[in-house]
């Protein structure tokens, strides 16, 4: 039946916002990203704690609440088990549409919910997932956003839930970038191909990109929003990870991989885990789900 309910849903609007806490020593500021989350998206609040349930773990989430003067309006799910498969079911059971958690810019400091916890929450999560690097107990101020407009039957949802976000939180600016990959393309022509006609095919290739972002962003501007288009040349994954780096984004969103491998998948790593490596900045892997299969 859930699954069902599930199957199709857009990508947003964030209506059931839930944040993977433990007792760390982020947790108080990992909870008022979370607060200012669901403040700004006017959803109800979950927090998920996977580990043993004990009354003083209980007490110490609820102070926090209480400080926060949310401690009425929120619930606290208890789970145990693996990591994955129970924050996984905890947020399909309870139709979350937003999973908040706190993680470490590389993966070996913060084990828990990155390196492969993230990869597979972020293949097999049915909601979009907020990483956040450096939680701020004040919230983080989320103004330069950058979207990865990627060639795929995702990106327009991405795109549209990135704006969404963007309009909610009051960001000002929104860079949507589409990466080319000129050296798969090269690898792709033939042998006899003249120089010429390598740099003609190239030219073109990034003037029909050029064309695609003016018409996934045309009209979207408004007077408190700029929108900024850029074609790159380059890796995906990583070109789009340093773009984010040298702009000082304050969230890079991106579709969320594939539930079903192709082909090419198995062959070589996916974009999203050289992100995952290094995480640039905050991290939005929106969850379209017209390829769910659940």
């Amino acid at each position: 039946m859930i699954a069902k309910r599930l199957k199709g849903r857009p990508s947003f609007p964030f209506e059931t916002i839930a944040v993977g806490v433990d007792l760390s020593s982020k947790l108080e500021a990992i909870m008022n990203e979370a607060r200012q989350v669901v403040d700004n998206f006017k959803g109800k609040l979950l927090l998920i704690h996977v580990g043993t349930h004990t009354a003083a773990k209980e007490a110490s989430l609820m102070e926090i609440c209480a400080n926060m003067g949310i401690d009425r309006e929120v619930k606290i799910i208890w789970g145990t088990g693996d990591p994955v498969t129970t924050l996984l079911e905890i947020c399909k059971r309870h139709m979350v549409d937003l999973l908040i958690l706190g993680a470490r810019r590389r993966e070996n400091v913060f084990r828990y919910y990155l390196g492969s916890v993230a990869r597979s929450l972020c293949r097999s999560a049915k909601c979009s997932l907020l990483l956040l690097t450096e939680p701020q107990l004040g919230g983080t101020s989320f103004q330069r956003i950058v979207v990865d407009c990627v060639d795929h039957p995702k990106t327009a949802q991405t795109l549209d839930t990135a704006f969404y976000f963007a309009e909610r939180v009051k960001s000002g600016e929104i860079h949507a970038v589409l990466e080319v990959d000129q050296t798969s393309l090269a690898m792709a022509m033939s042998d006899d191909s003249t120089t010429g006609e390598r740099t003609q095919i190239k030219e073109q290739l990034v003037v029909d990109a050029e064309k695609n972002l003016r018409e996934l962003t045309v009209g979207r501007e408004t007077n408190t929003l700029t929108v900024q288009t850029t074609v790159l040349s380059g890796r995906p994954g990583f070109t789009i990870r340093k773009y984010a780096e040298d702009n000082d984004a304050d969230l890079l969103a991106i579709h969320s991989p594939d539930s079903r491998y192709r082909l090419m998948d198995r062959i070589f790593t996916h974009d999203l885990e050289h992100i995952l490596e290094h995480l640039p900045c905050n991290m939005l892997i929106v969850h379209a789900r017209i390829d769910d299969a659940s």
